[in-house]
């Protein structure tokens, strides 16, 4: 840690305590103010967003600003995604292969919806329609990564000056909001439909983390070894899968091909090979659900206290409005057409909160936004497979070997001359 030029710069190791340090603190937040237990807002957004308002309030007052070494978040967000592959079977796959089909059409509908009313706001307010699109599914759906990637497109094509700041202004924006969302949507489906889960056995083990009102659960030393020792295989598959698909000019996040290293190990071992640990193969046990609540916690934790909203606080004033109509947006399509599509049943409610998450900011948000649901009301195991497999590998793969540059404009002007002739 260093003081330089007014910038205190926080290397990897301080960076994640203090990410543990978040988590924490939003956990005891959640325990005292029953409003964030009861909307189901994560514990590591109130955390981390304490802290992000924290550090700005230093920035602004003290002139210092904080910057993070995020290198170990990434590595946390591998671990997590692990552990969802683990915990997943075939079983449940195809059981969830036609919700996943609806799921996915559906978020083709609302990448279409979300351009429009981005452009079209944008528009009203005499903004280049182009900054509609990067406050659409650029920013939100695609996240920061996307932002960047595509910003240049957009100034030399477009002549959007900033467009790298505007997208990851909507990307930072997009991922609170999101946050802030999932729980509340799902609350109010489940009390409106008065929703179940299928099994109101308290006792079964979540996908992450424990149920709020369980019974205290005992995590054996040698089942926690075990299951650290059962992610690093399935890493390591993944790696080396994730390695061939570059080969073949095929790039996905390496949490994607660590998800797939969980599932096929967790369902294409032999099931009588000895294993050195003596214990049977950790799916779906505590100590899973220990670890991936942890990674995701901590992960999300760090991303929301490294936010620095100082270099975004000049482009707040337009964009909001922007944002203010995806939002409206994002809450209708998941009432009156996520949900009623998905089945108006409890794992509907569940994967609407993951599809607030991903649809305005990110996956680890919704994976973030379902375990907060289902700590509060119960388990839904195949949403936890659903959501991540659309909002991390289909839509990814959907625009796997496009030419980006012809997308940018073929989407800007198409979707530029339906808005302007809806909007005027």
């Amino acid at each position: 840690m260093e003081l330089l030029d007014g910038v205190l710069k926080i290397d990897h190791f301080l960076t994640v305590t203090l990410g543990i340090v978040v988590l924490f603190i939003g956990k005891r937040l959640n325990q005292v103010v029953p409003a964030f237990r009861e909307f189901s807002i994560p514990e590591p957004v109130t955390g981390g967003l304490l802290m992000c308002a924290l550090f700005y309030a230093l920035h602004v007052f003290g002139g210092i600003s904080v910057e993070f070494t995020l290198g170990a978040r990434d590595i946390l967000l591998v671990y997590f995604f692990t552990t969802i592959g683990i915990n997943a079977s075939f079983r449940d796959l195809l059981s969830g292969g036609k919700p996943l089909l609806i799921l996915l059409l559906a978020t083709m509908l609302f990448m279409l919806l979300q351009n429009l009313t981005g452009v079209g706001v944008a528009s009203t307010i005499g903004l280049e329609p182009a900054v509609g699109i990067l406050g659409g599914t650029v920013s939100l759906i695609g996240g920061h990564g996307t932002s960047i990637a595509w910003a240049p497109i957009f100034s030399d094509k477009y002549g959007i000056s900033g467009a790298a700041e505007i997208g990851i202004a909507c990307a930072t924006f997009g991922l609170v909001l999101a946050s802030l969302m999932g729980g509340p949507v799902a609350k109010f489906l489940i009390q409106r439909h008065n929703l179940k889960p299928e099994t109101t056995d308290t006792a079964e083990t979540l996908d992450v983390g424990i149920k709020e009102d369980s019974a205290p659960v005992d995590i054996h030393y040698m089942d926690f070894l075990d299951a650290v020792l059962s992610l690093h295989i399935c890493i390591i598959i993944g790696v080396l899968m994730d390695e061939g698909l570059e080969t073949v000019g095929v790039q996905l996040p390496l949490f994607v091909s660590c998800l797939f290293g969980g599932i096929l190990m967790s369902n294409l071992r032999p099931k009588s090979l000895p294993r050195i640990t003596g214990t049977a193969w950790p799916s779906r046990t505590p100590a899973i659900a220990l670890i991936a609540d942890v990674s995701l916690g901590a992960f999300l934790a760090m991303s929301l206290m490294s936010m620095q909203l100082w270099e975004l606080a000049g482009l707040a004033g337009p964009l909001m409005l922007i944002l203010g109509a995806q939002v409206l947006l994002a809450i209708a399509f998941i009432i009156f057409v996520v949900f009623p599509l998905m089945g108006k049943n409890y794992e509907a409610a569940v994967i609407s909160a993951g599809f607030g998450g991903f649809s305005m900011g990110a996956t680890p948000t919704a994976m973030a936004n379902m375990s907060a649901v289902t700590k509060r009301y119960g388990a839904c195991h195949q949403a936890f497979i659903i959501v991540p497999l659309v909002g991390a590998f289909f839509i990814d793969i959907a625009n796997v070997g496009a030419d980006g540059e012809i997308m940018a404009r073929d989407a800007g002007s198409i979707t530029s001359s339906i808005a302007n002739q809806f909007w005027h």
